[in-house]
């Protein structure tokens, strides 16, 4: 028993590390990476016309895998929502994902996330201290492809779909059980206060120059009217 207190205590150790050695600036740049590299993939990725439905987008860019004593993964990234004008993306907001499986493919120890919030339900949860995926918010595998039929039930009906990419190979993910709750660190690191998510996706606040690239990306690949939005 103290041999897995002692590994679980070391695991944490080195959890906290692995987040430090990161800086928030860095996780934007990755964040961008991310989307851009799934979205330019000729024929596969996260189909463009969910993304053009989406209410939000989270990226968690190299989410790790935490050792057996825990179980579970853990990483840190960003939420961004669509203005209330329709006129383009908010400020990010750093958010922390514990928990959960997202299932690695062939042995890889840390993979890409992106999550799209399909509808506003989803968005207000997003928007909370704290949501578990598949209790407090419906959570689904996206399908994969340049397009999808727009009357499927996985489009209609689920509140956020996920995808995630290890060693190369992308997918559609389940991650039931898993927590998304705001990065108030990052957050006063970035904004100088410890703001929530809500604070910042529905207010107005500028975004940090580090958060550019990632905005622009956000643009670049979606196109929203207020007449799409979802209800």
């Amino acid at each position: 028993m103290r041999g897995i207190l002692s590994a679980a205590a070391s695991l944490l150790l080195v959890t906290g590390a692995s987040w430090a050695a990161e800086s928030p600036q860095q996780r934007l740049d990755d964040s961008a990476r991310v989307l851009r590299e799934n979205m330019s993939a000729p024929d596969k990725g996260i189909p463009q016309d969910l993304l053009n439905k989406a209410q939000c987008v989270i990226i968690l860019p190299g989410l790790k895998k935490a050792a057996f004593v825990v179980g579970g993964e853990y990483g840190r990234g960003y939420a961004s929502c669509r203005k209330e004008s329709g006129a383009g993306w908010s400020a990010p907001a750093g958010m922390r994902f514990e928990g959960g499986s997202v299932g690695f493919q062939i042995g890889g120890s840390q993979a890409d996330i992106v999550m799209l919030v399909m509808n506003r339900s989803g968005m207000n949860k997003l928007l909370g201290d704290k949501v578990t995926l598949g209790a407090d918010a419906s959570v689904a595998a996206g399908p994969v492809g340049r397009t999808t039929d727009a009357n499927t039930d996985l489009k209609m009906t689920a509140e956020i779909l996920a995808w995630s990419r290890t060693k190369g190979l992308f997918a559609g993910v389940s991650l039931n059980g898993a927590t998304l709750r705001p990065d108030t660190s990052v957050n006063k690191e970035l904004y100088g206060s410890e703001m929530g998510t809500r604070e910042i996706v529905m207010g107005k606040v500028a975004p940090p120059a580090a958060a550019h690239p990632l905005i622009a990306e956000l643009d670049r690949y979606s196109a929203f009217s207020n007449a799409d939005r979802a209800k």
